[in-house]
C-alpha cells in the first residue's frame, strides 16, 4: 500500500489521486489518464467518450441484451 503508481493507481486510499500521470498530473477522467501511457504511434489515442462494446461485435448485442436480461430478472433480485 502506497508504493505503487501508474496504470493500476496509487493503492494509498486516496480515491482522488487514482488517475496520476508519470508526469505527476491527476487526470479527471479515463481517457487522458490512459492516454498520458500511451506509447507514440503504437495505438491510436482513445476519445473522451467511452465506446460501445457492442459496435466491435458485429451480432453480440442480441447476445448480450439477453445475459443482461437475466442478471436484471427476479433471479437477482
Amino acid at each position: 500500500s502506497g508504493q505503487v503508481r501508474g496504470l493500476c493507481g496509487t493503492f494509498n486510499g486516496d480515491q482522488h489521486d487514482e488517475f496520476t500521470t508519470p508526469e505527476g498530473d491527476v487526470e479527471p477522467g479515463v481517457a487522458a489518464f490512459a492516454n498520458a501511457f500511451r506509447a507514440a504511434g503504437a495505438c491510436p489515442a482513445l476519445s473522451p467518450g467511452l465506446p460501445d462494446p457492442c459496435d466491435g461485435f458485429p451480432g453480440s448485442r442480441e447476445r448480450a441484451e439477453a445475459a443482461c436480461a437475466v442478471l436484471m430478472g427476479p433471479a437477482f433480485q
